[in-house]
C-alpha cells in the first residue's frame, strides 16, 4: 500500500454517513427533521459530504427512499455535497436512477453524489417486493453500472434517453464491503468508499486491492478511496461507552433477526447479550474502526484509523440516540479538525 505520511486528519476531508435514525417511541417525520438539523450543523463545521443508505424493511432506519430524502437535505442546506451511500443499484432501473440523480443534479448543480452498492439492504423477501424476481448474478452489477453510464452520456440519437440525466458530469462511487467492488472500481477508474465501519477485517486487502489494480480514467486520474468509521464521541470516556450501548443494541437486534428502532443507551449492556452475540457485535464493531470516548481518545483513533488505511477521506457514522449528543459527537470532531 502506499504511504503517505503527511496524511493527518486535519488535512483529510471528513465527510458523514447518516441512516436517519428511528428512535424508540419516534417516527420518520423526526428523524427527517433530525437529519436536516445535523446536515445543517455539519455543514457549519466543515464537512465536506453528507450521504444517506438505502434500507429497506428496517424499523429504525428511514432512508429507504434515498434520493427523495437527499433532496430534502440539499434543499435545506448551502454547499455540503449530498450524495447516496449508497443506492443498491440492483434493486432499481437504471434508467429511474439516472433520472432521479439527474433531477436532484439539475437541482443543486456541483453538488450531488451517486454511491452505488451491489447488495439488496434488506432480507431476500423485501428483496423480492423491490425487484419481483431474485434471478440475478454478480455479472449484472458492472454491466448495470455501465447502463447507468450511458444514461448520463451525452448521445442525442440514443433510442431510451435520461431527460433530466444526459450529459450531467455526476461523480460515481462504487460502493463495498468486500474485494468485488474494489476490483470493479479499480478497473473502471472511479473513486471507491469502504464500509469498514461494519467490515473492519477486510478493509485493508480491499484497498490494496483497488490501489494495486487502479486504472485511470477520464474522471480519476488516481485511485481515491474514502473510508468508513464508526464514531461516537463525548466529553467523557463514561458517557461516550453509555452512548454508544444504543448501537450495540442495534447490531445485536439484526444480528438476532429482529431489526428494531434505535434503543435508548442502557448502564449495563451485557445483561442483555449473550457471551457469543457479544463476540460477534464486537467483531464488526472492531476498535480499529468503531471509535468511543472522549476528544483525546477520538483523536488517537483517528489518527491511527488513517495511519493504517492511508484513506483520501473518511465517512463517519454515528448512531446516537439523543439528538443533542449526536450533534455534539460531530462537534468534537469538527474541532479536532481545527
Amino acid at each position: 500500500m502506499t504511504s503517505d505520511k503527511n496524511k493527518t486528519f486535519n488535512n483529510v476531508p471528513l465527510s458523514v454517513l447518516d441512516l436517519a435514525p428511528v428512535n424508540e417511541g419516534s417516527y420518520p417525520r423526526q428523524a427527517f427533521q433530525n437529519s436536516v438539523e445535523l446536515a445543517q450543523h455539519v455543514e457549519k463545521s466543515g464537512f465536506h459530504r453528507f450521504w444517506l443508505a438505502e434500507h429497506h424493511n428496517m424499523p429504525g432506519i428511514a432512508s429507504s427512499a434515498t434520493s427523495v430524502i437527499m433532496g430534502h437535505i440539499a434543499g435545506a442546506t448551502n454547499h455540503i455535497r449530498i450524495g447516496s451511500g449508497g443506492i443498491m443499484l440492483p434493486n432499481h432501473a437504471t434508467l429511474v436512477i439516472a433520472e432521479q440523480f439527474g433531477t436532484l443534479e439539475s437541482l443543486y448543480p456541483g453538488r450531488i453524489d451517486l454511491g452505488l452498492g451491489r447488495a439488496p439492504g434488506t432480507d431476500q423477501a423485501t428483496a423480492l417486493a423491490l425487484r419481483r424476481t431474485l434471478n440475478s448474478n454478480p455479472e449484472d452489477f458492472p454491466m448495470m453500472v455501465e447502463e447507468l453510464e450511458g444514461y448520463f452520456s451525452d448521445n442525442p440519437v440514443a433510442r431510451v434517453r435520461a431527460v433530466p440525466g444526459e450529459g450531467l458530469h455526476i461523480p460515481i462511487w462504487l460502493l463495498g464491503s468486500s474485494g468485488f467492488s474494489a476490483q470493479l472500481s479499480a478497473q473502471k477508474g472511479m473513486p471507491f468508499s469502504f464500509a469498514s465501519h461494519f467490515a473492519p477485517d477486510y478493509t485493508i486487502p480491499a484497498l490494496n486491492l483497488y490501489r494495486d489494480n487502479f486504472k485511470p480514467s477520464d474522471t480519476l486520474h488516481e485511485p481515491y478511496a474514502m473510508v468508513g468509521v464508526n464514531v461516537i464521541a463525548a466529553d467523557t470516556n463514561e458517557r461516550a461507552h453509555w452512548l454508544a450501548t444504543s448501537q450495540q443494541q442495534q447490531f445485536l437486534s439484526l444480528r438476532r433477526g429482529e431489526p428494531t428502532q434505535l434503543k435508548p443507551p442502557i448502564d449495563n449492556i451485557d445483561e442483555v447479550w449473550t457471551q457469543m452475540e457479544k463476540a460477534a457485535v464486537e467483531q464488526s464493531l472492531d476498535s480499529r474502526s468503531t471509535i468511543v470516548g472522549d476528544p483525546e481518545t477520538v483523536k488517537k483513533g483517528l489518527a491511527d484509523f488513517l495511519e493504517e488505511t492511508q484513506a483520501d477521506e473518511i465517512i463517519i457514522n454515528s448512531q446516537i440516540f439523543h439528538q443533542e449528543d449526536r450533534l455534539r459527537s460531530y462537534e468534537i470532531v469538527a474541532e479536532l479538525m481545527d
